[in-house]
């Protein structure tokens, strides 16, 4: 990431097989672990298909509705201001608004109980649309922070 100029090209994403959908494709790249891309999209996939017999509606609605829920508005920034280090609550750019939601939802995917990981992602997934689950509370944990620190607002810049 530079530091002086903002990037010019973004890397665009080829849409997925099955759903011939961008955000998906992008969704496999983040659960890949080792470059095993099959492994990740049958993973992706037969989450789906459990979110498909449990619901009976279209999963890639679904699954964009919870990834809505999961998606922080605000987050804090760390900021030097006269010796001492602020937390600024700031808006969080669209880009980031989704790269930290996948990286939540993965997150706390990984770290429940369930035997396979399709369950647990569908679990988890299923947890987001009803608001709640870890990656739930991880925004609403971001969300209480910025809104605790919106005295420092002014700071922003």
């Amino acid at each position: 990431m530079p530091r002086k100029k903002r990037v010019s090209l973004k890397r665009t994403v080829a849409a997925d097989l099955k759903y011939h959908d961008k955000l998906v494709s992008k969704f496999i790249n983040q659960i890949m672990w080792e470059g095993k891309k099959a492994k990740a999209a049958s993973i992706v996939y037969g989450a789906f298909d459990r979110i498909k017999e449990k619901k009976g509606q279209e999963p890639l609605e679904l699954f964009k509705k919870a990834l809505e829920n999961i998606k922080p508005t605000m987050e804090v920034r760390s900021r030097r201001v006269g010796g001492a280090n602020y937390q600024v609550p700031i808006e969080v750019r669209p880009d980031r608004r989704l790269s930290l939601g996948l990286r939540w939802l993965i997150d706390a995917t990984r770290s429940r109980g369930e035997k396979s990981m399709e369950a647990k992602l569908a679990a988890e997934i299923m947890d987001a649309l009803e608001n709640k689950g870890n990656a739930m509370k991880k925004k609403e944990e971001t969300h209480r922070m910025a809104e605790s620190n919106r005295a420092f607002a002014h700071y922003k810049w």
